[in-house]
């Protein structure tokens, strides 16, 4: 399957004196794109928990150009890159596609994450199901654009 594309709008209040893009703010937009892709879009039932029932065990980010304030959403691809028993890999990138076919790359990043059972303070295991979903999302890391 292809990458998940979310467009994310742009806000005044995610910027920073110089207006760029404050760098806290990217990690927001990371979670709005994984929650666009498992939750509105996911290709079938079975993500739903994923969406909303995961904690955060790592973030790698890397910067790679400022982005300043504009009216356009910039685009941010995301896609599964490992799946374990209890974790799960997605990476992303921050973007915009130029004219010419180009792509102008403002961030790269990989977040481990866990499903969690909130009511009772643990982590699970990935269900077949979920597994089945994240799968529709793979692309292995020696493909994709993570950072070491």
């Amino acid at each position: 399957m292809a990458r998940h594309i979310y467009h994310c709008p742009l806000r005044w209040a995610d910027m920073d004196s110089l207006g760029h893009v404050n760098n806290v703010t990217y990690v927001d937009y990371l979670q709005e794109a994984r929650v666009d892709m498992l939750r509105v879009h996911a290709p079938a039932q079975g993500g739903e928990e994923l969406a909303e029932g995961v904690v955060v065990v790592r973030h790698e980010v890397e910067f790679v150009r400022p982005l300043v304030f504009r009216f356009a959403p910039v685009r941010i691809e995301s896609w599964v890159s490992r799946v374990r028993a209890a974790t799960f890999t997605m990476d992303y990138e921050i973007l915009d596609v130029l004219p010419d076919g180009g792509r102008q790359v403002y961030l790269r990043a990989s977040s481990v994450l866990t499903p969690y059972v909130f009511s009772q303070e643990r982590p699970r295991r990935i269900t077949a199901e979920e597994r089945e979903v994240l799968a529709t999302f793979l692309e292995p890391a020696a493909t994709g654009g993570s950072p070491a």
